[in-house]
């Protein structure tokens, strides 16, 4: 859009420049043409009338001939007056030159010609004009005058440069002014779209200046005010939604210890078997409730972090590094017994050398892992599941992956879905909710969960921390 808009006002400016120039340097080359034709024109008019009074002074053309010399000595111009007697001539001019032909063939037709063509700043030669002398009803001769136009092109090359210097220094500062009016109109537009952006991304934005053209201005004004309720909405739904699963945990614990002690009153295999399902579905509610405050909790830090800095940079609180792989050996640990039963084997990789640090949150990381690779047990029994630390030239990832059946690339893009389950899990017992959750911590700590199919069958799952946040936290905050 600056581009566009730059580009109108730029050729508007060059266009401004163009026709003011054009204008200019027309009436200049006017005025010198003017001036010189009204200047050889009295000359011309004086040089017939000695000639006049040569013609009728008994033919005497001594003092005609004399004047003719001192005005082609002091202007270089040359003179032809044709008399009745002989025709005279200064300045090397001959009736032998066309134009000199032309002119005396006028003349005798009693035809005045005065007027020179307007002048060009580049180009060369003379023109002439030419008058008759003689009475009422007879012509009694033809003067024709040579006007050498090379001064009066000097000076119109002059102004042309004069001009020419200016219009450059006007179309510079009619671009800069451009420049700055396009900055001005397009500043709170850029401002707006990086808001609506953050926005979007965040549910929250700060308050956008107003400056700018006044419909911008209120613009501004209206979309800071619409932001605050929009973030103000969202941080109410955000919090009845945490308020509430907080708050079902008590009667959910309170039905939990019901069913155990109905559970020592009950006789028959059948009513035990009744309540063990009640049971089961009571375990289903709490892991779904577990699995919305953890939600909240993770969609609560990157809300919050965002008003730090722009989205995908670490957050205000994180600590200087962390190195990841100690918090990998420790998931990987936790996760063991139940990977063993369910028939799978966890491969801990070598730590890098030398030893990388990422700015995350090691609480934050080690939740991030151990959905994973719960996620990689529950999902892919009997697997093989490979967790590392890759250092790459512009990133350092935490690599879960596995050999089992892996997602489609449809299923690969919607599991971060908020209860989002592969139709080919839905006997297994989940809440859809592990793969949102790692998603948003990934994004509240800087880093991203990347998805990926592995070989030759199975998923790779990555938190990907870009290289330049992780030298940031190994050198600390700022």
């Amino acid at each position: 859009m600056k581009l566009r808009v730059l580009g109108i006002l730029s050729v508007l400016s060059v266009l401004i420049v163009i026709f003011a120039s054009t204008a200019i340097l027309s009436s200049a080359s006017r005025e010198l043409t003017q001036e010189l034709q009204i200047n050889r024109a009295a000359a011309l008019n004086r040089l017939a009338q000695v000639a006049f009074d040569a013609a009728t002074d008994g033919g005497d053309a001594t003092q005609l001939q004399a004047e003719m010399d001192r005005y082609s000595e002091l202007y270089g111009e040359g003179v032809l007056i044709r008399l009745q007697a002989g025709t005279l001539r200064s300045g090397g001019l001959s009736e032998e030159r066309a134009d000199v032909r032309d002119a005396l063939a006028r003349a005798n037709l009693n035809l005045n010609d005065t007027t020179l063509a307007p002048l060009q700043p580049f180009g060369t030669g003379s023109e002439v004009i030419s008058r008759s002398f003689g009475s009422a009803s007879q012509v009694l001769g033809e003067a024709v005058l040579e006007v050498n136009l090379d001064a009066a092109r000097q000076k119109l090359r002059e102004r042309w440069l004069l001009v020419g210097v200016a219009a450059a220094a006007l179309a510079a500062v009619l671009l800069l002014g451009a420049a700055r009016v396009t900055r001005w109109v397009l500043r709170p537009v850029h401002r707006l779209n990086s808001a609506v952006t953050e926005l979007e991304a965040t549910g929250r934005t700060g308050r956008l200046p107003e400056d700018g053209p006044p419909e911008l201005r209120e613009l501004s004004r209206s979309f800071t005010r619409m932001a605050r309720t929009v973030s103000a909405s969202i941080d109410s739904q955000r919090q009845l939604i945490a308020d509430t699963s907080h708050q079902l945990r008590n009667p959910v614990g309170a039905l939990r210890l019901r069913i155990d002690l109905l559970q020592l009153e009950l006789q028959t295999a059948r009513e035990h078997k009744a309540a063990a399902g009640v049971q089961a579905e009571l375990e289903r509610v709490e892991e779904i409730l577990d699995g919305v405050l953890k939600l909240a909790t993770a969609e609560h830090r990157i809300f919050e972090d965002s008003a730090g800095g722009p989205l995908g940079t670490p957050s205000r609180g994180l600590p200087a590094a962390v190195d990841p792989y100690p918090v990998l050996q420790e998931e990987t640990e936790r996760a063991g017994p139940a990977a063993r039963r369910s028939g799978s084997h966890i491969l801990l990789g070598d730590p890098p050398d030398p030893a990388v640090h990422i700015a995350c949150n090691a609480a934050e990381l080690a939740q991030m892992v151990g959905e994973l690779i719960n996620n990689a047990i529950k999902y892919a029994a009997g697997a093989r599941i490979s967790v590392a630390v890759r250092v790459r030239p512009d990133a350092v990832a935490v690599e879960i992956s596995d050999d089992g059946p892996g997602l489609s690339a449809e299923e690969r893009a919607a599991a971060t879905s908020r209860f989002w389950r592969s139709p080919q899990h839905r006997e297994i017992r989940g809440n859809g909710l592990g793969m949102t959750i790692v998603d948003k911590l990934a994004g509240a700590n800087g880093g991203s969960l990347l998805l990926a199919e592995a070989s030759p069958h199975g998923l790779i799952a990555s938190i990907e921390f870009p290289r330049a946040l992780a030298q940031l936290g190994k050198e600390g905050p700022v």
